[in-house]
């Protein structure tokens, strides 16, 4: 059985499960990886349309957690932006 490794933020939660996303950082029992709500923000997707561009919608305090692991662990994220942008 894989474990969940879940990192704590203000009011969310990230969670890396091995065998979910190739173990990379995700929002809270989603599908969604962090790098993926910080790559269509750089695309230009708005922080109000964030909240509903995935098939799972996202809560404010889900996003805001997102962008809080990413300033804390800018180089883990740049570089599975990286290698999502390479496949």
């Amino acid at each position: 059985m894989a474990s969940i490794e879940v990192l704590r933020t203000d009011q969310s939660w990230i969670q890396k499960t091995p065998d979910v996303c190739g173990g990379d950082a995700c929002i809270r029992n989603t599908r969604i990886p962090v790098w993926s709500v910080v790559a269509a923000r750089r695309l230009g997707v708005s922080d109000s349309d964030l909240l509903r561009y995935f098939v799972t919608p996202l809560s404010a305090a889900d996003v805001q957690a997102a962008f809080t692991y990413f300033k804390q662990h800018p180089e883990e994220i740049e570089q599975e932006i990286r290698l999502n942008q390479e496949t």
